[in-house]
Parts: structure tokens; C-alpha cells; sequence
């Protein structure tokens, strides 16, 4: 993608998400996706294996967490590694990038835990206005 965008600050960019052929959109979409941005928040704590992994992201599928998994180590987010012992055990941890991503998704996280009181009252308000759903 040759597609030049700008920051605010005037530094120009080589990708831009809003390109629908632009590759930074699918990485994007992996981490902003509900099972990749709590598995990259969960991974933040320290490496997990993946059952471990499994419990703290609590609903999320074996199937599901397999597939968020590998699209994140494919981004580079993500490192697994499998260590040679009977059972076989794998254990995944961030990347630096992965690090650096995860924490920005944590302080976003922790904007929104902190901010559910005004939006459970503005749904409420939704809700009466619009008739609950």
C-alpha cells in the first residue's frame, strides 16, 4: 500500500487503515476485536498457557482463542512457544510490539471500566426515550 496518510503532527505514514486494501486494517481488526483485545490485555499480566489463557478471558471458545492466537502471532503480537515435555506444553506471551499495542488497549480498557456508570445511565435514558430493546 502506497496510499500516504497524515498524522496531526505531519508525519506521513506508509499504510492507512481506511484503505480498504491497506494491510493494517486486518491487523487492526485483530486487535480491536473482542476476543483479540482480551487476549492481548490478559497477556499483559504475563505468559499464560492456554488453558490459563482460556479461563482469563472468560467465554471465549477453544476454537476461537486457536484462531485470535494465531492471527496475533502472525501480526507479530504474539509469541508461542512450545517446550519440549510430556504433555507437550505451550506457553504464549506478547512481543514487544504486542506489549506496546496491549498497553494502549489497557488504558482504552480501563477508560471504559471506569466510565460504565455514564453509560449504563445513558442507555437507561436511551431506553425510556426509545423504548428498551
Amino acid at each position: 500500500m502506497t496510499t500516504m496518510q497524515r498524522r496531526p503532527e505531519g508525519q506521513e505514514l506508509p499504510f492507512n487503515v481506511f484503505a480498504k486494501a491497506c494491510p493494517s486494517r486486518g491487523t487492526l481488526e485483530h486487535v480491536t476485536g473482542r476476543w483479540g483485545a482480551l487476549t492481548l490485555g490478559a497477556l499483559h499480566e504475563g505468559s499464560l498457557r492456554f488453558n490459563e489463557l482460556r479461563r482469563r478471558v472468560d467465554g471465549v471458545s477453544e476454537k476461537m482463542l486457536s484462531q485470535t492466537l494465531h492471527a496475533l502471532e502472525r501480526d507479530g503480537l504474539v509469541h508461542r512457544e512450545a517446550q519440549p515435555a510430556n504433555p507437550p506444553r505451550v506457553d504464549y506471551e506478547l512481543t514487544p510490539l504486542g506489549r506496546e499495542v496491549a498497553e494502549r488497549l489497557l488504558s482504552l480498557i480501563h477508560y471504559v471500566e471506569g466510565s460504565m456508570e455514564a453509560v449504563l445511565q445513558a442507555r437507561e435514558r436511551y431506553d425510556e426515550t426509545r423504548g428498551a430493546r
